[in-house]
């Protein structure tokens, strides 16, 4: 059995500010402490429910946070940027399955450090169905065939992940009081609820369906200021419906997908 871990720094026990997660925060060492000993526990729940190949792709901001001389043995992983599909570089049919870890809520949610891939978005829906980080890379799992069968991070998160894909297991790290502060259960707490939540997941696996999109894919991007609009109008096949919204329709998921991080990357 062969299981993706994407790998995201907001969503981990303990983080509530932009200190935790900025390349040069004060405390953006202990996150990565943090952060990496999640993996591992995620890791160890998929060996234990059979996994004899595990790849981690670590998906947070430079996308060099994950301590490797402290990474589990039994895995592999995938680091740095930038990467063709960011968040779900090489993810592709050859996996059973994949787990999210370390995830956060969408953007315009009530979660800790909320936003969709990054501070200029104000929402993106999928066939009018508003999602965040956790659907937009789902739909990419997705389209290879492969279920997204657990996910850790806030109660928002959870909620989040639990609306759009039925059966997926959850892993309630923290509580979110506010965009930064939460309620966080210890450490060892997350390492055990995520190692079981894993391990029971890929034991269930195929009671969770791959979450597809419809053809045609309607992409649809909001942004928070009309002049990323402006700078993000250049992408081939965008529609601009109003001064902060574009639009974008095909018949593959993967084009969306193209489209969408295209928009996002393009700097004012």
């Amino acid at each position: 059995m062969k299981i993706y871990i994407s790998a995201d720094m907001e969503g981990i026990c303990g983080v509530v500010n932009n200190e935790h997660t900025d390349r040069n925060g004060r405390e953006h060492d202990r996150a990565r402490n943090w952060m990496t000993e999640e993996v591992n526990a995620a890791i160890q729940g998929a060996l234990d429910a059979g996994a004899d190949e595990v790849i981690v792709n670590d998906s947070h901001g430079t996308m060099r946070n994950i301590i490797l001389e402290s990474l589990h043995p039994a895995a592999k992983l995938i680091t740095g940027s930038p990467k063709r599909y960011s968040m779900v570089e090489g993810l592709d049919d050859t996996f059973d399955a994949a787990v999210f870890i370390g995830y956060h809520a969408r953007a315009g949610s009530s979660g800790v450090l909320c936003h969709t891939y990054t501070g200029t978005i104000e929402y993106v829906k999928i066939n009018e169905i508003e999602v965040g980080e956790t659907g937009l890379n789902a739909g990419v799992a997705g389209y290879y065939g492969v279920p997204l069968v657990c996910v850790s991070g806030d109660d928002v998160l959870c909620e989040e992940a639990a609306n759009l894909i039925p059966g997926i297991y959850t892993a309630e790290v923290k509580k979110a009081l506010s965009r930064y502060a939460a309620l966080c259960i210890s450490l060892k707490s997350a390492h055990d609820l995520i190692m079981t939540s894993v391990k029971e997941a890929l034991s269930h696996k195929n009671d969770v369906k791959p979450l597809v999109f419809n053809k045609p894919v309607l992409l649809e991007v909001r942004f928070t200021n009309p002049g990323y609009v402006d700078a993000a109008s250049i992408v081939p096949g965008v529609k601009r419906m109003d001064p902060k919204t574009l639009t974008f329709m095909c018949d593959d998921y993967l084009k969306a997908f193209d489209a969408f991080r295209s928009m996002v990357n393009i700097e004012l």
